[in-house]
């Protein structure tokens, strides 16, 4: 039958590609109505398989697939397969479905975990039953007794949005054999249908054990191949050889079938000379076994491979439940233990054997179809699947333990259950734990761990064996179970004779117990890391393979006792040249001769990709990297440390961290030791590097531990770490690729550098015993639990500073002198806990003092400073001393002298605060307690701090500077481009000469970081649709072919040979995949004369702009090395470069100007008020201060700050301090609307240069005053509310700004708009501070004097601006029907989105309404506010006043052609309008104001009653005019929305929005121009007696017309509730 899908389907289905692909439309919006039906009944075998191209993550459930009996040409489909009825089976999941109800619950692959890709095929065999196959693979038979004439059945369900049909035919014949074997088994239970391989024949002794398992092994090929023989006495190759070529060279060939001879003599009455029957996954336990014997038999010089023959069982075991000796186990039932069995029964690693380990058992082991599975009561976190062979934890993220799950009946003895892990999760510690109780499951009450239970319990638990949750074994065999990867085995087996014995990947572990019960149950814990597990009974060639491996790394001779030491270095001319050793991790490959590593699928897994030097690393020998390859998929990164095992026999983990022994590695941030983490934050972050970046470790003489980013040290990370270690690479998350660099020198380190004289700092009291004396003052090698002494003993911190608050006392190493000052500086600080540094004197030697949690709990001979406190031996001696150590902030300096009197003085930054105590002993040390919130401080020397490499907040961006290009160097294009693409100019102009595709052009160099390519639209042809298309790519130019025609695709949406971001129209793409739809402008609107530009900033996105309008960020995770590409697509033909190769000087970026462009309609009065603030004078140039939040990064000379992680910890502070009368602003560069609320500015009053800075701005409570919202603090405080716009709805571009007046008033500008006084008594000086939180992300100082305040330019900019015609009074008038294209700033208003989707339900023609968006104009408070709108202007000759619709929102509207624009209009006044929704579309059709009442909407009831039966109020109706005025129409109108928006005029209506399906209430009106003398101005008539506007009397608040001319449809309002 044809393999195409029939042309009816579901309603939300579109076909392509000649019926054979399925798409459900709006994917995101509907999840089901995707049914599809194959176009003719399925004939039988035939496999109708499609393949799943694409899938979203909106939803759950996913493909559904099966087959039914109805016709599908008069099928009314329903909304889904399920519900298909009159003779359907569907697989739904991994449920089969009859007429819509489950017949079997567990069945096959769950279909839900398909990914794109993925092929899944429905059959119906020749005897009636339903077949599942998911990638080539049967699932077994669904369902029996199925009719004939069937069509198949695909329902793009939930996460399935596209299928494309790719076969309808039989199974190949592989998968036919398969098939056969089913039906095979199912009708002949009791026989053995598998090839079979007659073995006999050769003689004793002409060849090994393991030249026979080959022999064997190659039977099953069926093909002749030659394998070569190999003498017992060959020595063990140091990897599996891919062939095993014997020393003589001498081969034998092999067939099916083949006669091999019994490996020995038996002896045996009961042995046979006959053929031995072998299936071929016994012939697979053979080859485990005799790789197994013949590397044990290095071990025992003389000894054979066993003592055992070969001999045939009896009993033919089940094929369903075919026991798996996993590496040499015995699955059959009647095994001994005994030494010399001449039985082919013996167990291979059995630990009592006489001679060389035996070959295991091959034939069936249980005589039973009793098989082994999880019973079905188990944990309550547990799911089965799969026939109850596998278990998972539920919820593994957020849950460890409830997951224990046991066998449904006893073990047999030498029973082998055997589980493979499926799955692990890197969250937890801890990981699957297995063994044995004698519990019954039916009456267990389950515990949470096994280890819990205490009785009848044996389990093995990391590397040890808990008996009733005790451990009996610390050490019980040298793998450990939370070292295991997925994949990996773990099997145990019962013996007869009572002893437990646990398998590991096939490898006997030996006993763990030797007595237990009879009857026992094995159980499974799935805790920690473990997740899912699966009971294997049977084994495929991959298993054997990567067991076969395992056995090889596991059964290394070194292991267990020392040996001769082996060259692992394989260059003879450099036998000391550090490369990659062979052994790496799964998804790791070696190549470049060693040097080279990387992950080949680097997009499809992110770790597994551990790497470890060839040999170990020499004393002061700097192992270094470089990173070739990057991808942007994951989070995290490359990892580096060293460990002390030996790669060869190391079983390398998922990653480097999950290791529990001799191994330190840099993550991030920060290092870890043996999984725990040591340093939380030190150096620089490995997750912010970049291809081309370098890390580095070395191991000095002394035993620390030293890493290295770009070469700069990063200082010391761990010590004590022993010698011969090897040097690791983890190749985690982002990083794909690293290269060994060679002829790396040590690179300078801190303490390398002698120290010169100690030189006081000024104001410190000079030492009594000269120069010299404190350079051999250190911190003593004793010291707290938690304390760290780094820096040759200068330095000293707390370690995990976030978890531990004390016992990190450190003291001095020696007494102090008379005289002598011990000053240290505080380098660190976290803002987690209370209290802070202790500091003080003690007469207790080191070496006799018990450290305490903290100083002030000695009780004897020890002086503390504890706050303002000083305190002996525990208690108060005197309250509020003259400092307070609490409020020290990072780079205070404390000293303590002992005077030769016996005083203690302390010293603050140099300055002796007097007398603490007196009487002191002559002999004290030093003592510092580094408790709560100081973490860590040094020894000051000559120059102050001597290691600041951990301290996090001094390394930025700027320590790795970025080179700008040269100046003035235009852009060009590079000459490898699309085939129909000339390019002219010297390379600045490119034209399209033919068709409408092959247009990509390149820049001709890689864009360095924030520097923008620019193009401006030349020419046009209309003849075609689509437009330019523009992004970014890692594709080289330089490595395209010469051949245009042969390198590039004929669009840029279809370039994929490397990662390319692109904007088409208005969505971004990678790779051609939708990223992100409705961005920005859509760029098919562009014609002759625009601008478009694309760059990539610093902070990795794409950033596209039009017309030099940055439309934010489009892409995200760009790579650091990519050119600019455009595609000539479409209408656009021609394009010239108008950008060049200088970075935009931060310095030169302009904010919006004080002119009508920022004026919300141009109406405003903008007559500049003289003498109301000075004009600014020359400003104070501003900078970013260097000291700032941990997530902070700084650029552009500091004059940008970026958020680089999290939401907070983003404060800043500039440099200098804000003269008054001068205008500070910035502008919001950023926003990432993932988080809520936004940034916080204001000023603080004291200097920022050592400030502890807290996560936010609002912990800030000393000389603080904040705008945060819309309110201000002070000292976290609120002061005021109501102040100025919404900070949170401040949109990208907005311009902010802090300006302190004359009389320390402190004020906020808006886009250049005095929002008035925030607060007062500003103290002299205060710096400006900036909270980047939450949606903010970036913000850029601006420099230039654009806010000066009541400045000639600004009057002289608006005067140059206005027209004759525009000028009233003085007052510049614009325009009414025209306003300034950037009238709205905040393009996030949610408000005007939820007015313009109540539009949209009015169905209104888009004819009417100005086709340009950006002439609508919300004045919701946020709106107006951010603009900096007034209340009231004036309009019109002669001028009058008129209100702003504060509130509403308008729609600006077309205006007709045959209007004269031009001049007539502009003298005419503003006025409103109220009117109902359904008088709305009447008064559009005749582009005036008329009365109507038909509408769409339930209203609230009034007099008249509607023609459509809604109740609404006759249009502009009031119970106070004059019957005689009803006869002439005529239009109420008012200067305010107060009064035409109220409920008599503009009824409200209900609606439900769409997208929050949340009930809102709304009104309408209309914007009009009216014209002078056509309306009479009157009194209210409502009968209000309260003023209903301040502007406007009650008297003159209502105007009437009866002009049909006299007005002009302006805009459409709309105001919901």
């Amino acid at each position: 039958m044809a393999a195409e899908l029939h042309p009816c389907s579901g309603k939300l289905i579109g076909l392509s590609n000649s019926n054979r692909t399925a798409q459900r439309n709006q994917p995101v919006q509907e999840f089901n109505h995707g049914l599809v039906l194959s176009r003719e009944q399925l004939k039988d075998r035939d496999v109708f398989t499609v393949r799943i191209d694409k899938k979203v993550n909106s939803w759950s459930g996913s493909i559904e697939i099966g087959v039914t009996s109805l016709d599908p040409a008069g099928l009314d489909f329903p909304s889904s397969a399920t519900g298909l009825k009159g003779g359907s089976w569907i697989v739904s999941g991994c449920s089969v479905l009859r007429d819509g109800r489950s017949v079997l619950e567990e069945y096959g692959r769950d279909l839900d975990q398909l990914s794109e890709g993925d092929r899944v095929g429905i059959q119906r065999s020749t005897h009636g039953e339903l077949h599942l196959w998911v990638n080539g693979q049967d699932c077994g038979a669904a369902a029996s007794g199925l009719p004939t004439g069937l069509w198949a059945v695909v329902d793009l369900y939930g996460k399935c949005t596209q299928v494309t049909v790719v076969s309808c035919e039989p199974p190949s014949l592989a998968e036919r054999d398969t098939e056969r074997e089913t039906v095979e088994e199912r009708e002949q239970e009791d026989e053995d249908e598998e090839e079979e391989v007659v073995v006999c024949g050769v003689r004793e002794g002409e060849f090994g054990g393991l030249t026979s398992a080959v022999n064997l092994a190659a039977a099953t090929n069926g093909t002749l191949e030659e394998v070569p023989e190999l003498p017992p006495t060959h020595n063990r190759p140091d990897k599996f050889p891919n062939n095993l070529e014997p020393e003589t060279g001498k081969k034998i060939k092999t067939s099916t079938p083949i006669s091999v001879a019994p490996l020995t003599k038996c002896k045996s009455p009961s042995f046979s000379p006959s053929p031995i029957v072998l299936t071929e996954h016994q012939l697979f336990d053979v080859l485990n076994n005799a790789i197994v014997s013949l590397y044990r038999s290095e071990d025992n010089v003389g000894g054979d491979l066993g003592g055992g023959g070969i001999g045939r069982d009896s009993g033919t075991g089940s094929r369903g439940d075919r026991g798996s000796s996993s590496g040499g186990g015995s699955v059959n039932g009647n095994s001994s233990d005994s030494g010399g069995g001449t039985g082919y029964t013996g167990s291979v690693n059995s630990p009592a054997g006489g001679g060389g380990a035996r070959l295991g058992a091959v034939t069936g082991g249980m005589l039973t179809n009793d098989a082994l599975l999880f019973h079905e009561k188990c944990g309550t976190l547990i799911k089965l699947s799969n026939n109850n062979k596998t278990a998972e934890r539920r919820r593994p993220l957020d849950e460890f333990n409830n997951g224990v799950v046991m066998t449904n009946r006893p073990l047999r003895h030498n029973e082998m259950f055997e589980i493979r892990i499926d799955k692990l999760v890197d969250k937890w510690s801890g990981s699957i734990e297995i063994g044995v109780t004698t519990h019954n499951p039916n009456n267990l009450d389950y515990p949470a761990t096994m280890t819990n239970l205490r009785s009848g319990t044996i389990m093995m638990s990391g590397c040890g064996i808990l008996t009733n949750g005790k451990g009996t074994r610390r050490e019980y065999c040298e793998f450990s179970l939370d070292e295991l990867q997925e994949g990996d085995h773990i099997g145990l087996m019962h013996k007869a004779s009572g002893a437990l014995h646990f398998y590991i990947n096939g490898i006997d572990q030996g006993v763990a117990a030797a007595q237990t019960p009879a009857i026992v149950y094995a159980v499974v814990d799935l805790y920690g890391m473990a997740v899912k597990v699966t009971i294997v009974h049977n084994h495929n060639h991959s298993d054997r393979l990567r067991r076969n491996n395992a056995i090889m790394r596991a059964l290394s001779p070194d292991v267990g006792r020392p040996r001769p030491a082996r060259s692992l270095t394989p260059d003879p001319d450099t036998p000391d040249r550090l490369l990659f050793h062979s052994n790496c991790g799964q998804k790791a490959a070696i190549i470049s001769e060693g040097r080279t590593a990387l992950r080949p699928h680097a997009t499809d897994d992110f770790n597994h990709g551990v790497v470890l030097s060839g040999r170990p690393l020499h004393s002061n020998e700097v192992f270094q990297v470089r990173i070739d390859k990057m991808v942007d998929k994951w989070a995290g990164s490359i990892e580096i440390g060293v460990t002390t095992h030996n790669p060869a026999y190391l079983q390398l983990p998922s990653t480097m961290t999950n290791l529990r022994s001799g191994t330190w590695m840099m993550t991030g941030n920060g290092v870890m030791h043996n999984g725990t983490t040591i340093l939380d934050e030190y150096g620089h972050n490995l997750d912010r590097l970049k291809a081309g970046d370098t890390v580095g470790v070395v191991r000095k003489e002394d035993g620390s531990l030293h890493f290295f980013v770009n070469g700069v040290a990063q200082g010391p990370a761990a010590w004590n770490v022993p010698p011969s270690v090897y040097a690791v690479v983890d190749l985690y998350g982002q990083a794909a690729q690293a290269t060994i660099m060679d002829d790396v020198d040590l690179p300078t380190l801190p303490e390398d550098s002698s120290d010169g004289p100690t030189v006081m700092s000024p104001s410190s009291p000079c030492s009594v015993a000269g120069g010299n004396s404190a350079n051999d003052l250190r911190f003593h090698q004793l010291h707290g639990t938690n304390a760290v002494i780094t820096n040759g003993g200068r330095t000293a911190l707390r370690q995990n500073c976030r978890s531990e608050f004390n016992d990190a006392i450190v003291i001095s190493n020696r007494c102090l002198r008379d005289g002598e000052l011990f000053e240290i500086v505080i380098q660190k600080m976290v803002d987690r806990w209370s209290g802070s540094i202790e500091a003080g004197v003690t007469a207790i030697r080191p070496e006799e003092l018990e450290f305490p949690n903290t100083m002030t709990d000695i009780d004897y001979d020890t002086w503390m400073l504890s706050g303002t406190a000083i305190m002996q031996d525990g208690n108060t001696m005197r309250n509020n001393y003259g400092c307070d150590l609490d409020t020290l902030t990072t780079g205070s300096r404390i000293g303590m002298m002992r005077s030769a009197t016996g005083d203690l003085h302390y010293y603050i930054n140099g300055v002796d605060q007097g007398v603490a105590c007196t009487g002191l002993p002559p002999e004290v040390y030093a003592v510092i307690d580094l408790y709560g919130q100081c973490v860590q401080v040094s020894i000051t020397s000559s120059s102050g701090p001597q290691d600041n490499s951990l301290c996090t907040s001094n390394i930025t961006e700027s320590s790795f500077p970025i080179h700008s290009p040269v100046a003035g160097v235009a852009h060009r294009l590079h000459s490898k481009h699309g085939k129909n693409v000339v390019l002219l100019g010297e390379g600045c102009q490119a034209v399209r000469v033919g068709g409408y595709a092959h247009g990509i052009v390149f820049s001709a160099k890689e864009l360095k970081t924030d520097e923008l390519f620019e193009v401006k639209i030349d020419e046009v042809d209309d003849q075609w649709s689509g437009s330019l298309h523009m992004g970014l790519t890692t594709l080289a130019p330089p490595e395209l072919p010469s051949c245009p025609m042969s390198g590039l695709s004929p669009s840029l949406t279809q370039l994929r040979s490397k990662v390319t971001w692109l904007l088409a129209g208005s969505e971004v793409r990678r790779n051609g995949l939708l990223q992100r739809q409705n961005y920005g402008a859509s760029l098919d609107r562009l014609t002759v004369g625009n601008r478009v530009g694309v760059k990539r900033c610093s902070d990795d996105t794409m950033h596209v702009l039009i017309d030099g309008e940055d439309m934010g960020p489009a892409a995200t995770a760009v790579a650091k090395n990519v050119y600019a590409v455009l595609d000539l697509y479409g209408r656009v033909t021609a394009v010239s470069i108008v950008s060049s190769s200088v970075l935009e000087d931060a310095g030169s970026v302009k904010a919006p100007s004080l002119s009508s462009d920022s004026c919300s309609e141009g109406e405003e009065d903008r007559t500049p008020v003289e003498g109301g603030e000075p004009a600014l004078v020359p400003n104070t140039v501003m900078a970013f201060l260097e000291n700032h939040g941990k997530n902070i990064q700084l650029s552009h000379e500091n004059l940008t700050a970026a958020r680089v992680s999290s939401y907070n910890q983003g404060l800043l502070v500039t440099a200098q301090p804000l003269p008054r009368q001068q205008l500070f602003q910035f502008q919001i560069d950023r926003l990432n609307a993932s988080w809520t609320s936004s940034l916080s500015l204001g000023v603080i009053g004291h200097s920022p240069d050592r400030l502890n800075f807290p996560s936010t701005a609002c912990c800030l409570k000393r000389s603080v005053w904040l705008l945060q919202r819309d309110s201000v603090f002070h000292n976290s405080l609120k002061i005021c509310e109501n102040y100025g716009p919404n900070l949170d709805t401040c949109p990208e571009g907005t311009v902010l700004g802090l300006l302190v007046d004359g009389n320390s008033c402190l004020h906020l500008y808006v886009n250049g708009m005095d929002q008035g006084v925030a607060a007062q008594d500003i103290p002299t000086p205060c710096y400006p501070l900036i909270d980047l939180y939450g949606q903010c992300e970036q913000v850029t100082i601006v420099t230039n004097n654009v806010a000066t305040v009541g400045g000639e330019s600004v009057k002289a900019r608006f005067q140059g601006d206005m027209e004759k015609a525009d000028m009233v009074d003085g007052i510049k008038e614009s325009v009414c029907w025209m306003p300034h294209p950037e009238v709205n700033p905040n393009k996030t208003c949610e408000y005007q989105a939820l007015c313009s989707r109540f539009k949209d339900l009015l169905t209104l023609p888009d004819g009417y309404f100005n086709e340009d968006a950006k002439y609508n104009l919300c004045y919701c408070e946020s709106c107006h506010k951010l603009r900096g709108d007034e209340s009231y202007h004036k309009r019109g000759e002669p001028p009058r006043d008129y209100a702003l619709p504060f509130g509403w929102c308008r729609f600006a509207l077309r205006i007709k052609p045959h209007c004269d624009v031009s001049n007539s209009f502009k003298q005419w006044h503003i006025a409103y309008h109220g009117t109902s929704v359904g008088a709305l579309r009447r008064t559009l059709d005749h582009a005036q104001l008329l009365s109507g009442t038909s509408s769409i909407f339930s209203v609230s009831p009034v007099k008249t009653e509607g023609p459509n039966g809604y109740s609404e109020p006759e249009e502009n109706s009031s119970n106070s005019l004059p019957d005689r005025d009803r006869e002439v129409p005529r239009v109420q109108l008012s200067p305010t929305m107060r009064y035409s928006g109220l409920e008599m005029f503009a009824p409200k209506v209900q609606f439900r929005d769409p997208r929050s399906h949340c009930c809102h209430q709304a009104q309408v009106g209309f914007q009009v121009c009216v014209r002078p003398g056509s309306y009479k101005v009157g009194p209210q008539t409502l009968g209000a007696i309260e003023p209903l506007d301040p502007r406007f009397s009650n008297t003159e608040i209502e105007w009437i017309t009866k002009d049909q001319g006299g007005t002009l449809l302006y805009g459409l309002l709309i105001r919901v509730e």
